[in-house]
């Protein structure tokens, strides 16, 4: 490769016209899978310092169980343990694992190895992308100055990083994970995001996700894992307690299926009858079976606190605005428990409004759906008119039905009138950060 052409030329083009090749780092599950479905749009170079791993591949056996011989053998993959081979690719996955077996805390041992191996043989013009991931910041903080240290190169003038973690689905066939879901990519800048992205949409069937950072996609990885252990430790309790109430629990389950919808990702106030009313009865159910039920009662601790969380950090952005909290103009702007629903039994909007008060601030708290009297009378709380909204300092949306998710920057400028200092904060994360910061607003969300 012409070094001083290395980044000009687009790398996607390059790799399918066979001009240079992918090098894959780490044979196990993820790095097999990866090197023979880009083996069908360009060459590939499978490294693993492990011989007897090699020998295998070549011999088209799998150590990994998850492809059969016919795969292997005619993907035209070089299988190799010779470092020397790596000096043929410009574009490099590293896919080691993160741990050895099973009870092995997870390591940066192998990654770094790996990284240090692939630094040793790239030229100006590279691109490094990180499969394997153990916790946001680990590419920026640790592999590119390892990688900058080995080679003599600089990262962002001589060669380009990337990060595309697998979904850590242990239980999933790397093929199955691959074709689920669109491919999570993130680069260190633009030109290193467009290129991994152009790369990876050859084996993205569903497409690939552009993820604003390396440490957002860090991040995905460790949420993913983070979600489903906590999932199956529900699952693990839930067993424990149907064992004590003498219910089949896979019976159980599979009712349950029935009414079964993805899991929610976005931070929020519970509010629901199924997500309060029903865990408050499971935990009663459970104590009277003699079961503590520890996790469960951990996650309703953190929900039961969100209210009083959302309203702490809604002062201390207030606090940031050198304001004196107590003179502040705030205004709330839903009070139902849950978007286009007018019912407020459950709502913790009540626990960010009394929270508040004892720092002595008592917002102006609209919700054009909600039964004023009701809320007086469940709550204490009157609600006001729309149009109470104005000359405010701040605005939290609490629960953003239909016509104030359609909200933009213009709509939220009247609500401030001729304010120098405006706060909004979005609880769930419904409108454009960088609509609001570039307009000068000081922006929250969860």
């Amino acid at each position: 490769m012409n070094e001083e052409t290395g980044m000009k030329r687009m790398m996607y083009t390059r790799l399918a016209n066979r001009e240079t090749a992918i090098a894959i780092i780490g044979l196990g599950h993820a790095g097999l899978s990866l090197a023979l479905a880009f083996s069908k749009h360009a060459p590939v170079i499978g490294f693993d310092s492990r011989a007897d791993l090699i020998e295998r591949y070549r011999q088209g056996i799998d150590a990994t169980g998850d492809r059969s011989y016919p795969a292997i053998r005619d993907s035209h993959i070089e299988f190799t343990s010779d470092e020397t081979r790596l000096e043929h690719a410009d574009f490099y996955i590293i896919a080691v694992p993160a741990s050895t077996g099973r009870g092995v805390a997870p390591g940066l041992s192998l990654v770094l190895e790996a990284s240090q191996t692939v630094a040793r043989r790239m030229k100006i013009g590279a691109v490094v992308v990180y499969e394997t991931t153990l916790y946001p910041g680990m590419i920026e903080e640790t592999c590119i100055p390892v990688l900058e240290e080995v080679s003599g190169l600089l990262s962002g003038e001589d060669f380009k990083v990337g990060c595309s973690p697998g979904s850590g689905r242990g239980d999933d066939s790397p093929e199955l994970s691959r074709r689920a879901a669109k491919r999570i990519v993130s680069g260190m800048d633009d030109e290193a995001l467009d290129i991994v992205a152009s790369v990876y949409s050859m084996i993205a069937d569903s497409g690939v996700f552009r993820a604003g950072s390396m440490k957002a996609a860090e991040s995905a990885q460790a949420i993913g894992k983070a979600r489903r252990d906590l999932h199956l430790a529900f699952m693990n309790e839930l067993s424990m307690l149907c064992n004590r109430l003498g219910v089949d629990t896979r019976a159980a389950m599979e009712a349950a299926c029935v009414y079964e919808e993805e899991l929610p990702v976005r931070p929020g106030l519970p509010g629901s009858q199924s997500e309060e009313a029903g865990a408050c009865d499971l935990l009663r159910h459970a104590e009277a079976a003699g079961y503590a039920f520890p996790l469960l009662r951990a996650g309703r601790h953190i929900n039961d606190g969100m209210g009083r969380y959302i309203a702490q950090q809604f002062i201390k952005q207030l606090t940031g605005l050198r304001m004196d909290i107590r003179f502040a103009r705030v205004g709330i702007i839903g009070f139902a428990a849950h978007e286009n629903n007018p019912d407020i039994r459950y709502t913790q909007v009540s626990d960010i409004v009394d929270e508040l008060q004892q720092y002595g601030i008592y917002p102006i708290i609209v919700d054009p759906l909600v039964d004023r009297r009701l809320a007086y009378e469940q709550y204490g709380i009157e609600l006001s008119d729309l149009s109470a909204l104005h000359h405010l300092n701040a605005v939290l949306v609490a629960t953003p039905h239909e016509m104030i998710a359609d909200m933009g920057v213009a709509d939220f400028d009247k609500l401030f009138g001729d304010s120098q200092k405006k706060l909004l904060c979005d609880v769930k994360g419904i409108y454009n950060r960088e609509a609001f910061e570039l307009e000068g607003y000081r922006y929250w969300s969860l």
